[in-house]
């Protein structure tokens, strides 16, 4: 960056370095200002003007260019008294914390901008200017300045610390503070004066967080920051302006640039304000976001969220996005899709309001809600699980957010957790005598006991689940526990049961009604025809699930289509066509970090059937690490299975490519049917 700077300087092009307090636009300026290409250029003629220590107005700048540079003027009143000693060498004028005197807001703003505007055009002056705000002259040049890297992050940090021992513990700390450079370099002033081990700084770290950022000197984060909110831009903003930064602060992804006049009904400027944030950067734009660097966001951030009015309106907006019905079915089902963008946010949200407000009901629904989005929509571990289990067995909201976290856990991949957690809420659905629950938790389990390869237990939940979903005359719940125990049936190799029950289920649902369902039944039953050998009903059935898929635009089942269609080619020894098959799959991964294991585990399969060893090697290891990462041990043990085969295969190059043509791990059940529809049914009036 610096060599970057210094080849605009010497060919005397303006530039002007923006960022945010702290970020380092001093320090780099000083290490041009000395760098030898700029001292053979410019030799004695170099000026550093700081501009936050004279007051804001054109006549102290004029003054204070004239006595810098030597031009000898007393009291010009404009550049052109300075013209002549400024134009008779080529000379190099640095303006430091440039926001101090060209705020837009200053008395004197406008004066000042042209003063500096014309500077930035003499053909003898090279002007370097390093400013919070963006508010500069149009010749210059803008270098925006990041933070830094990890490397740089790490050097900084223990040149003034002091100890040759580098920590993990201590990398940690630097990355939550985005690798800000005054932050970092406050920190390890801090330890070093304190004679901290980084048992003990971290200690301090985890307790204090940005209020440990003040030295013995008084120089501190929070000082610089106060800076930037002593702007006259920034209390020109009213008195909206902290509270909103506030809220800014309090989410880590910041806030959703298309949704501050939903989120913020009450300030009709919303969108200016924030606008002007990033002119003083204190927040920048990042995928659609205003957000703000770590140490930033934990200073500006509430202390007590419950306070904070504003806070509290943004949290009913989100828990009534949250509260939406998700029906696949609707046309507006792909609007829920908001969640994938803003699902770090959401809970984190719920992480603080679940520890300060945790007897409240609205709190707990909208957790078991956001679990339902996710799975939907982005299926991933969360946060709040040691949270939901504690809670008391008599919570009213206990059974909800348990059956949505085994969910997750089973559409993740850990089917022996979600198998936990299912039993226990079968446990209290029991005591509270709701057949309707313990006919879908039934399900449930039957589900994860497929996916353990326990078939026979599987088998028999399924039919206890069916026996209480008739004993109810429910025709929904009804087939969605035929659908389920199709599946059973078909990987136990009770294919003829597996037809019939999956049969039924279709000759059950009202016509144009229930789509999702209708496409899980040509589902399994394209499973069933595949594994009797019967091809061409098979690629039927997997191609009507795609036709009733695209139409709603349902990924996950556009995804499992291709999938199953990819395995099916594979067996058939249709390499070309399971190819193209996986790679549809990949275009309907999305942010489904399971899928992204299984399509892996496919394409491993397909290149091992083709010979093709060491491709599907690397495969299978990338595979192997998503489920790890995931903890899907069903997954991770086929995967391993599979790189044995691959390594026999690899010592004996005869016999690679001719193992069993049998799936790669079993058929994932696309469960929403039963998983969604059963939850949402139970929170409709009267169910």
């Amino acid at each position: 960056m610096i060599e970057e700077v210094v080849g605009y300087a010497v060919n005397l092009t303006p530039i002007a370095l923006i960022g945010a307090g702290g970020i380092g636009k001093t320090s780099i300026i000083l290490a041009v200002l000395h760098n030898h290409r700029i001292k053979q250029r410019f030799g004695d003629n170099r000026r550093f003007i700081r501009c936050d220590q004279f007051p804001a107005s054109s006549t102290h700048l004029l003054n204070r260019l004239s006595k810098v540079t030597g031009a000898g003027v007393e009291n010009p009143e404009d550049l052109a008294s300075l013209y002549p000693s400024l134009s008779s060498r080529e000379i190099l004028i640095v303006l430091d914390n440039a926001e101090s005197i060209l705020d837009p807001r200053g008395t004197d703003a406008k004066k000042i901008y042209g003063l500096v505007e014309e500077l930035s055009r003499w053909e003898t002056i090279c002007l370097l200017i390093t400013s919070r705000i963006s508010t500069i002259p149009s010749e210059c040049e803008i270098v925006d300045i990041p933070t830094l890297s990890i490397n740089a992050a790490r050097d900084t940090f223990y040149r003034i610390y002091k100890k040759r021992e580098q920590s993990n513990l201590i990398t940690q700390i630097l990355e939550q503070l985005d690798f800000h450079p005054l932050s970092i370099t406050l920190l390890a002033t801090v330890a070093h004066q304190n004679k901290w081990d980084t048992e003990r700084l971290t200690r301090e770290w985890e307790t204090r967080r940005t209020s440990t950022l003040q030295t013995e000197h008084d120089e501190s984060l929070a000082a610089t920051i106060e800076l930037s909110l002593s702007s006259p831009l920034f209390q020109k903003l009213g008195p909206d302006a902290r509270a909103l930064l506030g809220i800014v602060a309090f989410f880590p992804q910041g806030i959703n640039e298309n949704d501050v006049d939903e989120i913020f009904p009450a300030i009709p400027n919303g969108t200016n304000i924030l606008d002007k944030f990033c002119v003083l950067s204190l927040t920048y734009r990042s995928n659609g976001f205003i957000t703000m660097l770590a140490p930033l966001r934990d200073y500006l951030s509430a202390k007590d969220p419950k306070s904070s009015s504003l806070l509290c309106t943004v949290k009913e907006h989100y828990f009534a996005r949250l509260s939406v019905q998700l029906d696949p079915n609707e046309p507006n089902f792909g609007e829920s899709r908001w969640i994938t963008s803003e699902d770090v946010n959401v809970e984190h949200l719920l992480d603080v309001f679940t520890t300060i407000d945790a007897d409240s009901a609205g709190v707990w629904e909208a957790c078991a809600n956001f679990m339902c989005h996710l799975l939907w929509h982005r299926p991933r571990l969360v946060i709040l699980q040691p949270k939901i289990e504690g809670l008391p067995d008599d919570h009213p909201s206990k059974m909800d957010c348990l059956l949505d976290l085994s969910r997750l856990l089973g559409l993740v991949g850990n089917h022996v957790e979600k198998k936990r957690l299912l039993t226990h809420a079968l446990m209290l659905s029991k005591e509270r005598g709701d057949d309707e629950y313990v006919a879908g938790l039934l399900s449930d389990l039957s589900y994860s006991n497929l996916m353990m390869g326990l078939h026979e237990e599987g088998i028999k939940r399924a039919r206890e689940s069916l026996e209480v979903y008739e004993s109810l005359d429910g025709t929904v719940g009804l087939v969605d526990c035929l659908i389920n125990l199709a599946w059973l049936l078909c990987e136990d190799g009770q294919l003829d049961a597996a037809e019939e029950t999956a049969s039924r289920a279709i000759n059950l649902l009202p016509e144009k009604e229930h789509q999702f369902r209708l496409c899980q039944s040509h589902s399994v039953l394209g499973n069933v025809y595949r594994s009797k050998g019967e091809t061409e009903k098979a690629i039927h059935h997997f191609e009507a699930v795609l036709g009733i898929a695209s139409s709603f635009n349902w990924h996950g089942e556009l995804f499992w289509a291709h999938y199953h269609l990819g395995g099916l080619f594979c067996d058939e020894g249709r390499f070309d066509d399971a190819n193209a098959h996986v790679d549809h799959a990949k275009s309907f991964v999305g942010n489904v970090t399971y899928y992204l294991g299984r399509v892996m585990q496919l394409q491993t399969k397909v290149w091992y059937h083709q010979g093709r060893l060491e491709e599907a090697r690397s495969e299978a290891l990338r595979a192997t690490d998503v489920y790890e990462k995931l903890g899907a041990t069903r997954g991770l043990e086929l995967c391993r299975e599979f790189l044995q085969l691959i390594e026999e295969g690899m010592d004996d190059p005869v016999s690679s490519g001719q193992s069993g043509s049998g799936d790669c791990g079993l058929p994932q059940i696309v469960y929403f049917l039963h998983v969604l529809t059963f939850h949402s049914r139970l929170k409709e009036p009267g169910g």
